[in-house]
C-alpha cells in the first residue's frame, strides 16, 4: 500500500513536542472503500500504533443483530441491513478518539456519509479490481459476491463508489507492500489533517 498525495505529510515530533502519532490520534478515524480493501486489518493495526480502540462497524451489527451479515441481507434486505448500520456507526462515532472499520457500502449512504465526514476523519482505503479480487477470494461470507463473479462485481461497485468515496479527505492507494508502510503513509497524512485540530 502506498499514501497518495493529497495532503502534506510531516513526521516526527512537531516544536511543541507532539508526535505524529499522536497528532493523527486527537480525532476518531473511520476507514472505508470497497470490500477487500483492508479496512479491518490495517484499522486493527492502525489502533494498535495509535494506542486507540478499534472497532468494525460490521461485526458491532453482528451483535447487536444477532445475525451475521449475510443473514440480515438474505433475510430482510439490503436496505434494512443499510438503516440498521447507519444506526450503529452513529453510536459508534461518540466523539471519543478511535478506529472504525466500516463495511464498503457505508459511506454510499448520504446520511451515513455526512456523519462520518462531519464527525471523524475518513480515510479511503482505494485498491484496484485485482488485488481486491485477489483478497475477498479467501473469505465467502460477503453478500453481494452471492454466486456472482467477484471481478464483475467488484468493477461495477467501484464505478458507482468510487467518486464517493473520494470525497474523504485522505486517501492511501492499497498495493502489496509491508504494512508498515501502509501504516506510516496513514498516521502521517492523518497527522497532517489534525495539524489545526486541539484536541
Amino acid at each position: 500500500m502506498a499514501c497518495d498525495t493529497k495532503l502534506p505529510q510531516p513526521a516526527g515530533p512537531d516544536p511543541a513536542g507532539e508526535t505524529s502519532a499522536a497528532r493523527a490520534a486527537r480525532r476518531p478515524i473511520t476507514l472505508i472503500g470497497l470490500m477487500g480493501a483492508g479496512k479491518t486489518t490495517v484499522g486493527k493495526r492502525l489502533a494498535a500504533r495509535l494506542n486507540l480502540p478499534f472497532v468494525d462497524a460490521d461485526a458491532e451489527i453482528e451483535i447487536a443483530s444477532g445475525m451475521t451479515v449475510s443473514e440480515i441481507f438474505a433475510r430482510f434486505g439490503e436496505a434494512h441491513f443499510r438503516d440498521g448500520e447507519r444506526r450503529v456507526i452513529a453510536r459508534l462515532i461518540d466523539g471519543q478518539p478511535k478506529v472504525i472499520a466500516t463495511g464498503g457500502g457505508a459511506f454510499i449512504a448520504a446520511d451515513t456519509r455526512r456523519l462520518i465526514l462531519e464527525r471523524t476523519i475518513a480515510v479511503w482505503l482505494d485498491a484496484d479490481i485485482a488485488t481486491l479480487v485477489e483478497r475477498v477470494r479467501r473469505r465467502n461470507t460477503r453478500p453481494l459476491l452471492a454466486g456472482r463473479d467477484p471481478g464483475e462485481v467488484l468493477s461495477q461497485l467501484a464505478a458507482v463508489r468510487n467518486p464517493i468515496y473520494a470525497e474523504a479527505p485522505i486517501r492511501i492507494a492499497s498495493r502489496a507492500a509491508p504494512h508498515q508502510e501502509t501504516l506510516d503513509a496513514i498516521i502521517a497524512a492523518l497527522a497532517a489533517a489534525n495539524a489545526d485540530h486541539q484536541p
